[in-house]
């Protein structure tokens, strides 16, 4: 378990090597900003992962137990939530501040009794909870003001009245609701704000020398005595979780294609085609609520569903739309063309689909019945009156057979037809057609 310590410590010093070197080379031009930022989320993971394993073995030692079977080890989310996974990474309320030792752990070193190494740990705990102290109260030391447009400071005025209920300025509520124009640093508490933004900003650094203390405590008590000299040599098995991704930042999260600036004849002729195809796939829950009779009863629910795919459709033409226009020159209008062939089959096929499947009474009876069993009787369609009286269809053969009496008989209904009377039931099963 020292050994994970130290190659997630040596994780963490690598990542941080990694986006130094990012950083100059974006300031040279020679990176991209998507490959700084992953650096960067890799990092923040890293780091995290790193507090996380040396609590975790830090418990474990105070309360002279077995270290746990599995350290904690973050990883990279699946490729299709990839770019989800770096902004939560670089996100300040997760990663690193949600793994800091907390008052509970401190007290527990606290009074684990006398100890040099202890001793040094307990302060470890103390710089990170103030780093943490900062984090939270420093945003805090900001309020909403009504400048006072007469002053040549620009941070004159006065604190805006505060909202019912909420008496500190600083708070998020007042900061957001207050009526003032403004947002400056409370009167007389710049000083208390630079110390704030001070520990906070030190927490990456306090995070590695915590690491590292701990880590001399358990080499202390449960190994050699002496770390090695010199960078320790991490085998390849302890390169786990986001670590084995430093400096494979294209790989973790592959950079988006981008739209170009200007857009060719055949480019606009694929954004029209995508276009297309994704107004008449959001048009068939309209086409549905349509042949079912059902629109003018509850178009809240089609409107919504529609909503939803068109956005869905807009949202894999923007995230993939670049990708299919990188074919050169006229050929960039292929997909475009494509996507127009289906929209125009969905436009065309939509409305016999959705028939066929919400069918009136008339176009039902003649699919179960006169196309099949009643072909060669005197109930065909070109033999008999037909009405619908409530839901019940009859049907009156011109040579004066028997009536049929069917149901139910709802227009885009979707329930078979079936015999109302015994009447009905006997010349249907003459004929040998099937019954519901």
């Amino acid at each position: 378990m020292i050994e994970a310590l130290r190659a997630q410590g040596e994780a963490v010093r690598a990542a941080n090597e990694r986006v130094e070197e990012c950083q100059a080379a974006f300031v040279a031009g020679e990176a991209s900003h998507v490959r700084l930022t992953t650096a960067v989320a890799l990092w923040r993971v890293c780091e995290a992962d790193y507090l996380r394993c040396a609590v975790a073995l830090l418990r474990a030692h105070l309360a002279q137990g077995r270290p746990p079977v599995r350290m904690p080890v973050a990883v990279v989310w699946p490729r299709p939530l990839r770019q989800l996974w770096k902004a939560r990474a670089q996100d300040r309320s997760g990663g690193v501040w949600r793994a800091l030792p907390g008052p509970k752990l401190l007290a527990q070193v606290e009074a684990a009794g006398p100890d040099v190494l202890l001793d040094d740990v307990a302060e470890a705990i103390r710089a990170l909870q103030a780093s943490l102290h900062g984090h939270r109260k420093s945003p805090r030391l900001y309020e909403a003001y009504i400048p006072d447009r007469s002053s040549s400071q620009f941070d004159a005025g006065r604190t805006a009245p505060t909202v019912p209920g909420f008496p500190d300025p600083g708070h998020w509520v007042n900061q957001s609701l207050a009526r003032g124009s403004g947002r400056r640093v409370q009167p007389g508490r710049g000083t208390e704000l630079r110390q704030l933004e001070s520990d906070e900003q030190a927490v990456h650094e306090r995070a590695e020398n915590f690491g590292a203390v701990v880590l001399r405590l358990l080499e202390h008590h449960h190994g050699p005595a002496a770390a090695p000299s010199g960078r320790a040599v991490v085998p390849a098995a302890a390169w786990r979780g986001a670590a084995r991704w430093v400096g494979r930042e294209q790989q973790a999260v592959p950079s988006l294609d981008q739209w170009p600036g200007k857009l060719s004849a055949a480019q606009v002729i694929t954004v029209g085609g995508l276009g297309w195809l994704v107004l008449m796939l959001a048009a068939i829950p309209w086409s549905v609520a349509i042949q079912a009779r059902v629109l003018t009863d509850h178009p809240t629910p089609f409107l919504l569903t529609s909503v939803a795919v068109a956005g869905l459709g807009a949202g894999v033409v923007y995230r993939f739309g670049p990708r299919l226009m990188r074919l050169p020159g006229t050929t960039a209008a292929v997909p475009g063309i494509a996507a127009a062939a289906a929209a125009y089959l969905v436009m065309q096929a939509q409305g016999p689909v959705t028939g066929y499947f919400f069918a009136d009474p008339l176009d039902r009876f003649e699919r179960q019945f006169t196309s099949s069993c009643l072909a060669a009787s005197p109930y065909r369609l070109d033999e008999i009156q037909s009405e619908i009286v409530g839901k019940t269809l009859v049907v009156r053969p011109i040579s004066g057979d028997t009536t049929l009496r069917l149901g139910p008989a709802e227009d885009g209904g979707t329930h078979p037809l079936g015999p109302r009377d015994s009447a009905t039931r006997t010349v249907l099963e003459k004929y040998g057609c099937e019954l519901p």
